[in-house]
């Protein structure tokens, strides 16, 4: 039977924290409401952090997830801890979620390699940031056919940005999944901006989620500032997909509230009108309100909430700062399984000149 080509959209909350429609069963979970709160409340401020670390130079380029927390907030708690995560280099809150330690992902954007050397076992098998744009999606096609191939009822997730879909990688991604009915789950955060490119120009496709259609595979649009339709819509394709009935693609339509990295400056491609609009759309402040409104959320536990977040983040910073510097050799040590004889030559002849300057590889 053909797909329909009627792109669903999904929203429980409103832009003031009000229900458009009756939630799902699994709402009744207090515990988890509040966890979606507390996830993104803390990579917000944890964010705010590490553009602070960048510019005081203590790290180098980050990519900030301001306005779009609820996105990754969400995938994380979807999640189950079997399935396996191939990210781009907006996860944060996604990893955080998932087991990945601040101080770690510090380390990965101030160019250490050990920051993606996670020691939680939970994320194990997790894949490392993927800056390449969209090569991740075929990644996560070969984690779902391994899971397909071993018989696991396990799924792969994979995440990108909106400009991410107009590359042939995602393109010949979804097709793979769609032909082979393999366990994967494809997020777009659709963040209205792909660098400097608008949505506008990106594509004439009517959304991004049409773009599954071609491929044989459901697309489906959710609003990207409300978490609980995220993490419904999300939880509800892996599930599909664990049960053997193949991908799903969502498009979280959300919006880039800040730079696309440290190294840009959005004020010169985007007006001060559209991102001041864009601030009365975002997802901590109207979800706060909803729990507000529920009774579930009073000033005492914000206090305290906001304490603990502090503290939490202060104290992986520390543990970040006291990191001892890679070894001088590092470099040579994360590019290949065996490293070529003339690879192995100049690590050799660093390793001596260092030792002759009579310092150690880790200086």
């Amino acid at each position: 039977m053909p797909l329909s080509t009627c792109i669903p959209y999904t929203q429980f909350i409103n832009d003031q924290g009000e229900l458009s429609g009756p939630l799902p069963d699994w709402a009744n979970d207090v515990d988890l409401l509040r966890a979606l709160y507390a996830d993104m409340v803390l990579v917000r401020a944890f964010d705010k952090k590490c553009v602070a670390l960048q510019r005081t130079g203590q790290i180098g380029t980050y990519a900030s997830t301001l306005g779009q927390e609820a996105v990754g907030a969400a995938v994380g708690r979807a999640m189950t801890r079997e399935d396996v995560l191939v990210p781009y280099y907006r996860d944060t809150a996604t990893q955080l979620q998932r087991g990945v330690a601040m101080h770690e992902i510090l380390l990965y954007w101030g160019g250490d390699e050990r920051g993606s050397a996670w020691k939680n076992p939970d994320v194990a098998e997790d894949f490392p940031i993927c800056v390449p744009i969209a090569t991740q999606a075929t990644h996560a096609c070969g984690v779902a056919s391994a899971f397909r191939i071993r018989q696991q009822p396990r799924v792969a997730v994979t995440t990108c940005g909106d400009g991410a879909t107009s590359k042939g990688d995602f393109l010949e991604s979804l097709n793979l999944a769609g032909v082979w009915q393999l366990p994967v789950v494809f997020v777009i955060n659709n963040n209205q901006w792909a660098i400097s490119v608008p949505r506008s120009l990106q594509t004439a496709a009517p959304t991004l989620a049409h773009k599954a259609l071609a491929a044989g595979l459901p697309g489906e649009q959710v609003d990207g500032n409300d978490v609980l339709a995220v993490y419904d819509r999300v939880q509800q394709a892996i599930e599909r997909a664990r049960r053997g009935k193949g991908a799903t693609l969502i498009e979280c339509v959300t919006y880039r509230l800040g730079d696309h990295t440290t190294a840009d400056d959005a004020s010169r491609y985007r007006s001060a009108d559209e991102l001041n609009a864009a601030w009365k759309h975002e997802p901590v402040g109207r979800y706060q309100r909803f729990l507000h409104a529920g009774g579930w959320w009073d000033e005492e536990r914000e206090q305290r909430l906001q304490r603990d977040v502090h503290q939490r983040i202060e104290d992986e910073v520390e543990v970040f700062r006291a990191t001892p510097p890679a070894s001088a050799t590092a470099a040579f040590d994360h590019l290949y399984a065996r490293l070529p004889a003339q690879y192995a030559l100049q690590r050799e002849q660093l390793q001596e000149r260092v030792e002759a300057l009579g310092g150690s590889s880790h200086e």
